[in-house]
């Protein structure tokens, strides 16, 4: 039981959703990456496994157990964040176990499967123009963030939390740590709020300090890729985006989700399309390197279902 300044929430047990977060698997992506051939090893961490179906369910679970424990969200208070969708499904997931409402702006465009999930849960989605992407929904949210107050509202706002990429460092990168005997070299992932490369990225350093931290972005402004920035400034306290990541690389879109069918015909993993262009990334990262790679692959494919792209590959 975690107690708030105005009263409880039945927060964690034993037995519930929320304590089966995080402790998610890890695979060689042996048919991917050929050791033998390429003299390199790719780890990935399976985060469709959680019980929201990606690896927002981490941080998710962390901003609002710290909002509960320092008094920031209440009984009887509403929860209210922009979301490309994972985060927004993490947020509505937790808010049906706690009972809470949970209202989410997010971008018309995004998949039908994860507009379904949100609303599954209890949570109230509000769609925002396609053509404005993620930036509208963030603004439309801190409009009515403003408009309801805080007496309403809690924000967690993903963007500028720093529980976001502390999620990450506690759980994510000591996970991979345990799951590869620390035989890591370079991890790389892409960015959405940055909180994964930036938590996983500080954790490793401090385990070995040779460790490169890679980020994986987008080639053009005009990508496919849901939920990953372009051009990226990353704003969380204790999180210095210059102390950790060393290096990038670009992918096209294509190519990403080309690799994502590879992943799914020949790895026998059902992922989403970030899990496709974090693989591409370290493909083409081998050239460059020699040595252990890990990353993460966010989500469940489950989420994409009825795109075009997954429409292609069966």
């Amino acid at each position: 039981m975690v107690k708030s300044n105005s009263g409880s929430f039945n927060f964690l047990n034993s037995f519930s959703a929320l304590s089966n977060i995080g402790k998610t698997g890890a695979v060689l992506l042996n048919k991917i990456i050929n050791p033998y051939l390429c003299g390199s090893k790719l780890y990935a961490k399976l985060e469709g496994l959680n019980p929201g179906g990606s690896v927002k369910d981490r941080p998710a679970l962390y901003m609002i157990k710290n909002a509960i424990i320092n008094g920031n969200l209440k009984e009887g208070m509403v929860i209210i964040d922009s979301s490309s969708g994972n985060t927004g499904i993490s947020y509505a997931m937790i808010g049906a176990l706690l009972g809470v409402k949970v209202k989410i702006y997010a971008p018309s465009n995004m998949s039908e499967e994860r507009k379904k999930v949100m609303r599954l849960y209890g949570a109230e989605l509000i769609l925002t123009p396609a053509e404005e992407s993620h930036d509208g929904a963030i603004k439309r949210a801190e409009e009515e963030y403003k408009r309801g107050g805080k007496d309403l509202y809690y924000m967690p706002d993903q963007y500028n939390n720093v529980f976001n990429p502390f999620a990450h460092y506690e759980t994510t990168a000591v996970e991979l740590l345990e799951q590869t005997g620390g035989n890591i070299d370079y991890f790389a992932t892409g960015i959405g709020t940055g909180g994964t490369i930036l938590g996983v990225g500080k954790k490793l350093k401090e385990y070995n300090n040779n460790i490169k931290i890679i980020a994986v972005v987008p080639d053009n402004e005009m990508h496919g890729i849901e939920g990953w920035k372009y051009n990226y400034a990353l704003n969380f306290k204790d999180f210095d985006q210059n102390k950790i990541i060393d290096d990038f690389v670009k992918v096209d879109t294509e190519g990403s989700y080309s690799m994502l069918k590879k992943i799914i015909k020949e790895e026998g993993i059902l992922c989403g399309f970030s899990s496709g262009a974090n693989v591409y990334g370290i493909k083409k990262l081998t050239e460059k390197y020699r040595g252990n790679f890990a990353t993460v692959l966010p989500d469940t494919g489950l989420r994409y279902l009825s795109t075009r792209v997954f429409n292609e590959i069966m």
